[in-house]
Formats: structure tokens, C-alpha cells, sequence
């Protein structure tokens, strides 16, 4: 009788050193955004920090993998920079609800995805890669002055030491080193007893004039974003890390979809998947759900029990070890580019895109339009390469 190969079947949900690890490896990107869409808005915190725990627990539940959910970055930038009120974020969250699920229900993500060809994809993934290095090296490395960049320094060496260890994750002796880092330099004793308090949520509900603002100023720039990484990067990430698991297209709107017809009526933030965050939990030693329902109940805890002071507690930890795991997702993201890169054009193509979309307004609008285009015209002979 021939054989039978057993492959065993990865767990959904997990709870060790590992996943405990991973669960930071996205700390670097969201944090910094809550902070500023908190002090720029005037938005309850508890409800946001309540809100994006819940919707990490309920996606590291529906997907059993390291697939976190992060704040709507278009989005959250013309928050921040404008100083745009509570009630026009929740209208706009509904707004980009609505329109993904339309989207998922009627078929055309599946038409998008297919359009879109793969070195776009990866082109989209670099730029990001690129605009989190920028972040990481111009403002959280150089944040706290000389003692900073020992600190960075301190935390890059450790990470390139254990990167891939799973007995000693390496996430887990940075964030030590960090939080012993802001325990001995920055505890503001007194700040963090006013903190103290169980709050809730405070329901909300949008009005349609405040969904026609949220839609026209919020919406409408954050869905080129989220067409190109939030859904169709962050579908290849899967298809790279774990090819076992046949997630879909139109499972990952679905999901965007959702989220985002929840969390305005209970003061959440809009949220969206990413495939930075995949691949920062990912990098960190993250193989299941677990990482993921761990990231959120810390923020679950910050929001119920410390969110009156969240933007003070939260500077206590350092930001140039965020900037440490910043620079290493953005160093993982980049190197998937690697896949391409036996193809001229193709690797040409995701270049062309990641610049477009690190160096523009909108870019990933303009890179997701041009790339798609450039790359047609190439395999048609429009557009040569040259000799």
C-alpha cells in the first residue's frame, strides 16, 4: 500500500512566547496614529481603544491567523491634520462600510483583484515598506536625543541577533528593554493614578449629512488605500505565509466591511486589515490568532481601565524602540519583493509603483492606476524596456 504523508494542521488559535512576541509587531504603526486621531479630534478615548481591541479580538477569532486590524491610515491623516469632530469620523467610517460591502456583495473586489496583476501588489507593499522606514529613521529613532539612539541601537542589535529565534522572540527583550527604559526615566507616578477608572463606550449615531461629509472628505482618498493594501496586498501576504489557509478576496472586504458598520455606533475609530500588520506579527514570530487576541486585550485593558490618561501613559514608552519595530516590518514588507525579481519588468513595474506611492499625494491611487497601466502596455510591447 503507497504511503500516506501526515502534514499537521496548524492551530487557529495559540498562546505562547511566540505569539506573545508577534503581538507587538504592529505597535510601531497604530499607536502613534491613536495618540494624534485622539488629541486632534477630541474623540472619546475609551471608545476607541475599547473598539480597536474588540475588532482585533474579532479578527484574530474569525481568522485564526496573525491577521491584526489597524487604523485607516488616508483616513486617519486628514483627521489629524484637519482636526475633523467625532461625528464626521463615525459618518465616514459608515460611509466606507457600506461602500466595501457593496463592493463584497455585488462582486466587483473579485473583478478589482483580478485586474490588478501581482507586481502591482508588490509595488504597493514596497512603498509602504519605504514610508514606514522614513518614519522610522526621521522620527522615532531621533526622538529621545543621544540616549534614544543607544536605545535603537541597543534594540536593532538584539533584533538582528534573535530575528527568527523562536525560543527567545526578540519583540519580547525589546519591549522589555523599552518598558524598563520608560519605568526608570519617564513613570509620572501621580499621572498614572488620575488615570485609573472603568469606562465604557458611549454609543453614537451617525446622521446622514455627517455620512455625506465622512463619505466626500474621509472616504472617497481612503479607498484606492485600502483596494491596494488592505485588501488585495494583504491577500497575497496570506498567500505567501500561509498558501494552506484559501482566504479570499472578498472574505477579507467582507470583514473590512463589517468592522466598519460596527464601530461607528459605538465610537470605534474606522479600521481596516494590512498587510504591514500581517507581516509585523508574522516577523515577530506570530504563527496563529493568538498574537492577534493578544494585541487586542491590551488595548481592551488601556481603554476600560486607563484611557482618561492614555495619551500620558503611553509616553512613558519610548518611541525609539517603536522605531526599531517599525524599521524591521518595514524591512520584512520589502523583501517580498524578492519573488519578482527574476522579471525585469515586473520588478520594474513594482519599483515604479513603490516610489508612486511613498512620494505622492494619493499615491497609492496613482500608483494602483499607473502600474496597473504601465504593466499592460508592457506586456502588450506599447512600452519597451530598452537594451
Amino acid at each position: 500500500m503507497p504511503q500516506t504523508t501526515f502534514t499537521p494542521t496548524r492551530p487557529r488559535i495559540r498562546f505562547d512566547r511566540n505569539e506573545l512576541a508577534g503581538a507587538f509587531g504592529d505597535l510601531g504603526t497604530d499607536l502613534p496614529l491613536l495618540i494624534g486621531i485622539i488629541a486632534a479630534s477630541g474623540v472619546d478615548s475609551a471608545s476607541v481603544l475599547v473598539m480597536f481591541g474588540l475588532m482585533q479580538v474579532f479578527s484574530g477569532l474569525w481568522y485564526g491567523l496573525p491577521m491584526p486590524v489597524q487604523p485607516l491610515k488616508a483616513f486617519a491623516a486628514l483627521v489629524i491634520a484637519q482636526k475633523l469632530p467625532g461625528r464626521v469620523i463615525y459618518g465616514g467610517g459608515l460611509a466606507i462600510g457600506v461602500s466595501m460591502l457593496v463592493l463584497t456583495a455585488t462582486g466587483l473586489i473579485d473583478a478589482l483583484a483580478r485586474l490588478v496583476p501581482k507586481p502591482v501588489v508588490r509595488g504597493i507593499q514596497f512603498g509602504l515598506a519605504l514610508q514606514l522606514t522614513t518614519l522610522a529613521l526621521k522620527e522615532y529613532v531621533p526622538a529621545d536625543g543621544l540616549g534614544g539612539y543607544a536605545l535603537a541601537a541597543a534594540g536593532f542589535l538584539i533584533t538582528v541577533v534573535l530575528l527568527g529565534n523562536r525560543r527567545v522572540p526578540a519583540a519580547l527583550l525589546v519591549i522589555g528593554l523599552g518598558v524598563a527604559y520608560g519605568l526608570l526615566f519617564k513613570l509620572d507616578l501621580a499621572t498614572a493614578q488620575r488615570a485609573i477608572g472603568l469606562h465604557l463606550p458611549t454609543p453614537r449615531v451617525p446622521v446622514p449629512a455627517d455620512i455625506l461629509t465622512g463619505a466626500v472628505l474621509l472616504a472617497l482618498p481612503q479607498i484606492p488605500l485600502s483596494l491596494g493594501n488592505s485588501i488585495l496586498a494583504t491577500r497575497q501576504v496570506l498567500h505567501d505565509h500561509f498558501p494552506e489557509r484559501q482566504v479570499t478576496i472578498r472574505q477579507i472586504s467582507f470583514t473590512y466591511a463589517l468592522m466598519n458598520l460596527v464601530n461607528p455606533f459605538l465610537g470605534g475609530f474606522p479600521v481596516c486589515h494590512g498587510s504591514g500588520g500581517l507581516v509585523g506579527h508574522y516577523a515577530f514570530g506570530a504563527r496563529t490568532g493568538g498574537s492577534v487576541l493578544l494585541y487586542g486585550s491590551l488595548f481592551l485593558v488601556l481603554g476600560l481601565f486607563f484611557s482618561q490618561g492614555f495619551q500620558q501613559i503611553v509616553q512613558i514608552f519610548p518611541l525609539p524602540i517603536l522605531g526599531v519595530l517599525l524599521l524591521f516590518e518595514a524591512l520584512t514588507l520589502a523583501a517580498l519583493v524578492r519573488d519578482i525579481a527574476g522579471s525585469r519588468t515586473d520588478l520594474l513595474v513594482a519599483l515604479l509603483v513603490g516610489l508612486l506611492c511613498s512620494g505622492l499625494p494619493y499615491g497609492y491611487l496613482v500608483g494602483l492606476v499607473v502600474g496597473t497601466g504601465v504593466y499592460y502596455a508592457m506586456q502588450r510591447g506599447w512600452v519597451g524596456l530598452g537594451k
